[in-house]
């Protein structure tokens, strides 16, 4: 691999950028970015938009996050093995973006890589671009593994529960706040329980208790809950309200699970590069959220999820990769964009030629 694609990711991963402070990288990259050919700038958000080609051409657009969790990790080389926070979740995915669309050959089709902010959080910069773009096809940068390919990724739903009783002995048999609390959480799991539509995580509503507290007299929780393709989010909305009685509810993301056509062209170019790479693709759905969530409803093109490393490490104090399998990733890609970008020309042009068909068929009519 390059000395240059190396020495990005590292610098990548040396600067610090918890969800809500990516300013220092996002600078960064706009001005290195520069530097490997790329037209750049900052949008309102702070997400970095960095872009090469025609802007008449048709356009694959590859989006990875900035951010990370708060908490840091010494960043270190041994070996071929690189740690440090973000270099799996998604540090080494967006650099895998970055170097791929920089060596792609793509003729006319213009290439914009979008480094985004609050992916970890509320997923605020990957909904901004909802606002000013709209690609012929899309990568979004998570670690599947340079030989998988993420196809689905669970939705979620936050419920914030706040409930008060008054100030009673603990003698006494009536309902405590702490009590009450504790038996919505039990009719929350219940509720998943009795509407899980398989045996796989994939399949099943998973709700998990983040954060909890309380006495007799108020009590308070947190529950995110990871719901699959097809969960019905308005009945769950109805029956959390029932639920709550007259406690305080309030829902703060309602974000949807996606999964996209495996039969779709950013799937099938993946999947042929990494056979040429010599290994078998790996179709992959995940249990998390990314921003694929936010972004493949609203655009309904070509996606797919793609990036080094091993997603079991995410947020973890063993976060690392693999700089061998960081650059078979930038390979992959690099080739995958080649051969989506060839498929969408060739489309354009079918649809020029069909275009073209019938205006003639249409002034030959007009003539007789």
């Amino acid at each position: 691999m390059s000395t240059r694609a190396e020495s990005l990711l590292h610098r990548m991963v040396g600067i610090a950028s918890p969800s809500g402070e990516e300013a220092e990288l996002a600078a960064f990259l706009a001005g290195e970015l520069r530097e490997w050919g790329f037209e750049t700038h900052l949008d309102e958000v702070g997400n970095v938009i960095a872009a090469r080609g025609p802007a008449s051409g048709p356009t694959i657009m590859l989006i990875g996050h900035m951010d990370t969790v708060p908490s840091p990790l010494e960043v270190r080389r041994e070996g071929t093995v690189l740690y440090g926070r973000g270099t799996v979740d998604a540090k080494g995915p967006l650099a895998t973006m970055i170097c791929a669309a920089a060596a792609a050959e793509v003729g006319p089709v213009r290439l914009v890589v979008a480094g985004v902010v609050e992916e970890e959080t509320f997923g605020r910069g990957a909904t901004h671009l909802l606002q000013g773009h709209r690609p012929d096809a899309a990568f979004v940068g998570e670690p599947n593994g340079w030989s998988g390919v993420g196809i689905g990724y669970k939705g979620r739903v936050v419920v914030r529960y706040a409930v008060r009783r008054p100030a009673v002995h603990t003698a006494s048999p009536e309902e405590k706040a702490s009590e009450a609390a504790v038996a919505f959480w039990n009719e929350v799991a219940g509720y998943c329980a009795a509407h899980t539509a398989g045996t796989r995580a994939f399949d099943r509503p998973i709700p998990t208790l983040t954060e909890m507290g309380g006495t007799i007299e108020e009590a308070r929780m947190t529950i995110a809950c990871r719901t699959p393709p097809g969960f019905d989010l308005e009945a769950f909305e109805r029956f959390l309200t029932d639920a709550a009685g007259d406690a305080v509810l309030e829902i703060d993301d309602r974000t949807p699970a996606v999964r996209v056509d495996t039969r779709g062209a950013a799937v099938r170019a993946l999947c042929s590069a990494i056979r040429a790479q010599g290994a078998r693709p790996t179709l992959k759905l995940k249990t998390g959220t990314a921003d694929l969530n936010i972004v493949e409803p609203h655009w309904n093109v070509p996606m797919a999820v793609y990036g080094p490393g091993d997603s079991a490490l995410d947020h973890t104090d063993r976060e690392h990769i693999d700089l061998a399998e960081y650059a078979k990733a930038v390979d992959v890609l690099r080739q995958a964009l080649e051969t989506l970008a060839a498929e969408l020309v060739q489309a354009g042009e079918q649809e020029g030629e069909h275009a073209g068909q019938q205006a003639g068929q249409a002034a030959a009519a007009g003539a007789r």
